[in-house]
């Protein structure tokens, strides 16, 4: 395993970080985390290097609400025997927080779930310019100054979810360890993108990508143009493999997240990230990337990463479902196919159908890519139940 400095720190962090929010599971219920399966991944990752393992509040939920999702309770359980070898990063759910007392409450049940007494690295979750505001007059700062003092927290970062220009006066405005930030070949411009991490990394933040696959979209089935183009590579690798090695190519990446779901998705990150050494590759293969970029932004239809912020919806519908739906049909040259998926899962009640939606708006203010999300599943009306 290669490792990075993790900021002003002092810490070595591995360039691969385990991220739990898309755990294997059983059935449909995303709360119910099959453990035996995702431990074992989770301790095949470690024993090869792996310091790094991120969590939060609301992974494997059913709901953004006040309920803890399984993710944190599992991953106190799986670390039995390794805490002591690894950074184990949760976040604070800033939407909960209504008062100052809020946060210390929201903290020590995280402790309690991760059976530990600190926690390394310690987010504020999915900031943005109007949560930061809130944070900020709830007394945000003087909590962190606190947990740091007494031994609660270790590191202090944030993850980042909003405009560009609200990214550097967030990051000015405390002595922050980190950032975590979203970041692939496709979303270079997009949120902070490149600028923000060059910012980041110069004020002396340890900086950490996620969505490094896009949500799993650079990493499931490749149309026909775009594997043509990886196939035009002097060394041949996997689409996994050329957007894992893009993010760590620039040197101020610290470590990536990677939400891995299969034992073979593990194994082959894994490997990946066991050779994939910052500034290792060519002008050339840098061009070919961006020639992979524009035929897939050619082709995409709704920039969404499968997040689940949006859920759960009012009216039943599984959004990001849906919108897989809607991407996958113009990804693949499958409308047909794409229609039967959407039918079989109304039909199996995993989702109410898109013409449900009664345009209240949850789902647009929730959405951390700030898309149009009432007019999406309007469009997948118009392709599925016309």
């Amino acid at each position: 395993m290669l490792y990075r400095p993790f900021g002003k720190t002092g810490e070595q962090v591995s360039t691969l970080g385990f991220g739990c929010m898309r755990l294997p599971v059983i059935g449909d219920r995303r709360d119910n985390i099959d453990a035996a399966l995702a431990t074992e991944m989770l301790h095949y990752a470690l024993d090869r290097g792996v310091n790094y393992v991120d969590t939060a509040f609301p992974y494997h939920g059913v709901s953004f609400d006040a309920t803890p999702g399984a993710s944190e309770a599992f991953v106190g359980e799986a670390l039995a025997g390794y805490r002591d070898k690894v950074l184990v990063a949760t976040k604070q759910p800033g939407w909960l927080v209504n008062e100052r007392a809020d946060m210390d409450g929201l903290l020590a049940g995280q402790l309690e779930r991760l059976r530990t007494d600190h926690i390394d690295c310690y987010l504020l979750h999915g900031l943005g310019a109007s949560m930061w505001k809130k944070l900020l007059d709830l007394g945000v700062l003087e909590f962190l100054d606190k947990a740091r003092a007494d031994g609660r927290v270790r590191y202090a970062g944030f993850s980042f979810h909003d405009e560009s220009a609200a990214f550097a006066p967030i990051v000015d405005a405390y002595d922050w360890d980190f950032c975590q930030i979203q970041y692939n070949f496709m979303d270079v411009d997009y949120q902070a993108g490149a600028a923000g991490l060059a910012y980041a990394a110069d004020k002396g933040l340890a900086v950490i990508i996620m969505e490094p696959l896009k949500g799993g979209r650079l990493a499931g089935r490749v149309p026909a143009d775009v594997q043509g183009l990886w196939d035009l590579a002097p060394v041949p690798r996997t689409p996994v493999e050329w957007a894992l090695r893009f993010v760590w190519d620039d040197p101020r990446v610290s470590t990536l997240l990677s939400g891995m779901s299969t034992m073979e998705q593990v194994v082959e990150n894994v490997e990946i990230a066991e050779r994939a050494a910052a500034r290792s590759l060519t002008a050339e293969e840098l061009g070919l990337i961006r020639q992979a970029e524009k035929a897939y932004r050619d082709r995409t239809v709704v920039d969404c990463t499968a997040c689940g912020y949006c859920m759960p919806c009012p009216s039943n519908i599984d959004i990001p479902f849906v919108l897989s739906c809607v991407n996958n049909a113009s990804l693949f040259d499958d409308p047909m196919g794409e229609k039967a998926a959407y039918h079989i899962n109304v039909d199996l009640g995993n989702t109410a159908s898109a013409s449900e939606c009664s345009e209240c708006g949850q789902c647009e203010k929730a959405c951390p890519q700030q898309l149009s999300v009432i007019e999406e599943l309007a469009r997948a009306v118009k392709m599925f139940e016309s």
